[in-house]
């Protein structure tokens, strides 16, 4: 059974924005109170290696838009053993944010409504609880709340900036830089989790509609969106709260825009602002327990975890047991030191992007021949090796603790590997084919490549026909030297007689005869003989590779590829079908290059059937 793809470029866009619009109402105080108003640069700063990470994920995810997101992209490209660490890591990550955002939202309400604070845990438990209940309905009932939540917080946001800007003051920017310029890196590291949103994007790419297209834009223009929110957002809370740290409002803040906002306007703007706060942490928490409860579905569909956790509600089509799992998780660790554990959740997330942009350059590396991204990241591989340097300098200024707390994690998750995952691994991955590719060793059977190819065809919705089956089945002549012609059509002949149900003699004559009649060579590369079999109902294709070339005639002595199409008068329709697909393909984008690097049959017939051409397409 399937996921539903059932998200649009809107949802995925307000799934991305929802995620990350929760830690503007909660991290600006406590940034501010390390860098003060530099804490403009440190979110600047983030947001800019984030954008590598972003970058890098667009590309995977537009490849392989399957449920887990990068866990599924660290497996393919590193192996069963880090990429089983690295998917329990991310999940425990993403709900410990969650457990931390539920906690701070229980405490608002309680605010809001005057309730007794010993409520606080319990009441988070029922709100996990809820959104459990939400998701197991289905992704697109959460992806729509999540619409109406952004669409409501954007209004209040621009309500204040709108209300701050009326009031602002320029001492309230100075000084700039009190606790001096080296406080805005770990500034820096600390609101980096602010971008955690763009992770979950790529956990539900399996349920997008079109993930190719839709997946890059909507992290793109999420990006955007949230960067101008932020910058626009924390300038007006500056203008209007900020100066010297030691007497800012601002400063160590748990609410810092409704403590802002109370200068100017009294209760009834901290009211709007808090109310705003608890949408956001709905919006963000929704996402939250959806993106993580990917990743044990994921895993348990490579049998890495137990097999239950892989298993769709049936009513409802969504990944029931690993929702439950993944919220109980949230639940316990509710009670656990959660300000510590967000500090190692926001390591293990950056640890996150650095795998993206890694797994980008084996994969690219790796010259896997199916690898084929919808969204390619631009100025590699220098956009991927200035985030990784980067973001592993950021991860060391998040300090020791988050460190030891991501060594726990990075131990769980090795342990689950070590005493179950271990038993059922085998996967194939890419860096096995760089290496293959560096020392010309012989370390994979391409199973990579045939999982690759099926996950093409689901993003792009293809149903196979007549002719891809043909393609399938076909004989296929892979040739190294230089032949003749007269040679070719005899290796053919050899090779069609059974199916055909004809002797090679009669083949190989029919085949020269109808070369003697007129050239059957379309340009420099390709040649495409058809001949006419007694019969009836009976269509019959040979694919045929030459290194050196094929020495058609005099004009053209070095033909590298040959279709040669063999069909009944009957079959004249299909016949034709058949040569306006070849005439597509051959015409694609690098499919020369493609079809002589090709390293066996099976990757010259995946060369044909993932080449573009009209199709008929999935609803």
């Amino acid at each position: 059974m399937e996921l539903n793809k059932e998200l649009g470029l809107l949802d995925v866009f307000c799934i991305a924005c929802g995620a990350m619009l929760s830690s503007l109402f909660i991290l600006p105080g406590l940034a501010y109170s390390i860098a003060g108003p530099a804490v403009l640069i440190s979110y600047l700063l983030a947001g800019f290696l984030a954008l590598t990470g972003l970058l890098s994920q667009a590309e995977l995810a537009s490849a392989m838009p399957k449920a887990g997101g990068t866990y599924f992209y660290v497996t393919r490209s590193m192996g069963d053993a880090v990429g089983t660490v690295y998917g329990l890591i991310t999940w425990l990550s993403l709900a410990l944010k969650v457990a931390y955002e539920l906690v701070f939202m229980a405490a608002l309400l309680i605010m809001l409504t005057h309730q007794a604070p010993g409520m606080q845990i319990p009441l988070a438990i029922l709100l996990c609880g809820g959104f459990m209940f939400l998701n197991i309905v289905g992704a697109k009932e959460a992806g729509r709340l999540q619409m109406i939540l952004v669409l409501a917080i954007g209004a209040i946001l621009i309500f204040f900036c709108f209300k701050a800007y009326s009031r602002m003051d320029v001492i309230n920017f100075s000084p700039f830089t009190p606790a001096g310029l080296n406080a805005i890196l770990p500034a820096t590291g600390f609101v980096f989790i602010s971008y955690g949103g763009l992770l979950k994007v790529a956990s539900v790419a399996e349920e997008v509609k079109d993930p190719g297209k839709n997946i890059p834009r909507a992290m793109i223009l999420a990006f955007i969106t949230i960067i101008i929110i932020y910058l626009s957002v924390i300038f007006a809370a500056i203008a209007v709260a900020g100066g010297p740290v030691s007497s800012s409002p601002l400063a160590g803040s748990r609410d810092p825009l409704a403590d802002a906002i109370k200068l100017f306007t009294g209760n009834y703007g901290h009211i709007l602002i808090t109310v705003a706060a608890v949408m956001a942490i709905i919006s963000s928490a929704n996402s939250g327990i959806m993106a993580a409860s990917r990743y044990p579905y994921a895993l348990s569909r490579d049998e890495m975890l137990p097999s239950k956790l892989g298993i769709l509600s049936t009513r409802f089509k969504t990944p029931h047991y690993s929702l439950f799992i993944t919220c109980a998780v949230i639940a316990l660790v509710m009670f656990a030191n959660i300000q510590t554990l967000v500090k190692a959740a926001s390591a293990v997330l950056i640890l996150t992007y650095i795998f993206s942009c890694l797994a980008v350059i084996i994969l690219r590396e790796s010259h896997i021949q199916n690898y084929k991204p919808q969204f390619k990241s631009p100025l590699y591989p220098w956009t991927q090796v200035i985030g990784m340097v980067g973001l592993i300098f950021i991860m060391y200024e998040t300090g020791v603790k988050a460190f030891l707390c991501s060594f726990v994690f990075v131990g769980i998750g090795f342990a689950v590997y070590w005493f179950y995952g271990k038993k059922h691994t085998g996967r194939e991955y890419a860096i096995l084919h760089l290496i293959e590719r560096i020392s010309d060793r012989k370390l994979t059977d391409h199973r990579l490549e045939s999982e690759l190819k099926d996950i093409v065809h689901e993003r792009d919705l293809v149903l196979k026909d007549r002719f891809d089956h043909l393609i399938e089945e076909c004989p296929v002549i892979d040739i190294e030297k230089s032949v003749t012609l007269a040679e070719f059509f005899r290796l053919a002949a050899e090779k069609m007689s059974d199916d055909l149900e004809m002797p090679e003699s009669e083949i190989y004559n029919m085949l020269i005869a109808r070369e003697m009649e007129s050239s059957t060579v379309l340009n420099e590369f390709l040649a495409i003989p058809h001949i006419v079999i007694p019969g009836a109902k009976h269509f019959d294709l040979l694919i045929a590779r030459c290194r050196e070339g094929i020495k058609f005639n005099e004009k053209h002595p070095a033909i590298h590829t040959v279709f040669i199409l063999m069909g009944t008068r009957d079959e004249r329709s299909f016949h034709l079908q058949s040569l306006a697909a070849v005439c597509q393909i051959i015409q694609n984008e690098n499919f020369e290059n493609n079809w002589l690097s090709a390293k066996t049959e099976k990757a010259l017939r995946d060369v044909i059937l993932l080449g573009k051409r009209q199709r008929q397409r999935k609803n």
